[in-house]
């Protein structure tokens, strides 16, 4: 595999300055770019086209001649089956490269992104065998004798949008597309501004396991092509995953044409432990939960309600994890926590640990001064009420700390201040 516009550091993967439009590798319309940092060294690798409307309109129309010419769906399930199972083989060689393209992109240790490159293949390997089991149905029609019967069948729903967040690029995109070319559909995908990488990566491995040109084309950029995705009028069906906000705004725009939606939007999932609970298992999954790629998951244990009988405990055992994780630059493969994604994330932490204090919260962990400036932000977590305020400011995947409450029914008991040394 041969890259024309390929930036030093960032592998053979990856044609920088470049959109994937109907199987062309082709600049931006406007002929724009935009840095991509490093979150670890506050570095640019690569730069990578600012797309606009006009390239929206581009790839979706290469997409919609794709589908309408049934240059993939005109392949039986099994078919496509085989394209997907071979880009799944791609995914498995290319994994190390991948691996360290998460991490330069995201923050993410190796050692995680690793693991996400190998559920980006098995996503690839679970549709690949369902594609030719996507049955319809028969069923009866009035009674018996008229032998009468009704046949329901299950057909692409077209062109399909995918806007992919930046917590985990490469294992989110693999979940949007795999089954979606399984289903026969043809695809436009936005990464997130921040993690363009891997997704751009991603496409240039399906052409090569032979995804037909036009059925997957990837567009870079910000806010607008989003928006223009949104509300495109040729666009069937949308999967977008980010914040209920941005959210609304889509299920607003796609009422234009009433195209079908799929949000996977914030959540605060919660974490609750009882008093015959084993701690001795239950401490490393909370850590595991709240701390794994630095906070930023979707299902992230955000919120934490212990009984009051054990309630000591379990805060300083969760401490005791946290200041046992080493925290460094992501492509050490030592480190168990890289930095935030980005300073926007950095600023987003900071202010709700700030807002948390300012509501009488307290930091139990790993912490010392303000992280404002800091490279990586300590893992650390609130107790008391003020906890609980902090956390209805914000959802998703903005990272640590942990909110953490007591008692039998709700009730919450502050615990002191821990501040132990910064050891560095």
């Amino acid at each position: 595999m041969t890259v024309d516009n390929a930036e030093p550091g960032i592998g053979s993967l990856v044609e920088t300055e470049r959109l994937l439009i109907d199987g062309s590798w082709v600049p931006a319309r406007s002929g724009k770019t935009f840095p991509v940092e490093d979150p670890g060294t506050g570095g640019v690798v690569a730069h990578v086209p600012e797309a606009d409307a006009a390239d929206v309109d581009a790839a979706v129309a290469a997409a919609r001649r794709a589908f309408k010419d049934e240059r993939w769906t005109r392949l039986s399930g099994a078919q496509r089956g085989v394209v997907l199972w071979r880009a799944a083989d791609l995914i498995d060689a290319h994994a190390e490269e991948l691996a360290r393209l998460e991490s330069m992109d995201v923050g993410m240790p190796v050692r995680q992104a690793r693991a996400m490159a190998a559920e980006a293949a098995n996503q690839f390997r679970y549709f690949a065998g369902l594609a030719d089991k996507i049955h319809g149905r028969s069923v009866e029609i009035g009674p018996a004798e008229n032998g009468l019967q009704g046949i329901t069948l299950r057909d692409p729903v077209g062109v399909a949008a995918m806007i992919v967040s930046w917590n985990a690029p490469l294992y989110g995109v693999s979940m949007k597309l795999a089954p979606a070319l399984a289903a026969g559909c043809t695809c436009v995908v936005k990464p997130s501004e921040d993690a363009p990488l891997t997704v751009l990566a991603i496409g240039r491995l399906l052409l090569e396991a032979g995804v037909p040109e036009g059925v997957v084309n990837v567009v870079t950029g910000h806010g607008p092509v989003g928006a223009a995705m949104a509300a495109h009028h040729d666009v069937d069906k949308l999967s977008f995953t980010g914040s209920t906000q941005v959210g609304k705004l889509i299920v607003q725009a796609a009422a234009g044409n009433l195209k079908k939606l799929s949000l996977e939007l914030g959540g605060k999932s919660p974490v609750i432990v009882l008093p015959d609970a084993d701690l001795s298992q239950v401490i490393p999954g909370i850590g595991l939960g709240i701390f794994m790629n630095t906070g930023q998951i979707c299902t992230s244990g955000t919120r934490l309600f212990a009984h009051r009988d054990i309630f000591d405990e379990v805060v300083q055992g969760v401490a005791e994890y946290g200041r046992s994780l080493k925290i460094g630059y992501g492509a050490d493969p030592d480190v168990d926590l890289g930095p935030l994604a980005s300073q926007r994330q950095l600023d987003r932490v900071t202010e709700f640990v700030d807002g948390g204090l300012k509501d009488g919260a307290r930091l139990v962990g790993l912490f010392s001064g303000s992280v404002k400036g800091d490279d990586h932000a300590n893992p650390r977590s609130c107790d008391s009420p003020g906890a609980r305020r902090a956390r209805r400011r914000g959802s998703g995947t903005g990272g640590p700390p942990s909110g953490r409450g007591a008692g039998e029914t709700g009730g919450v008991r502050p615990l002191p201040l821990r501040q132990p040394p910064h050891d560095g």
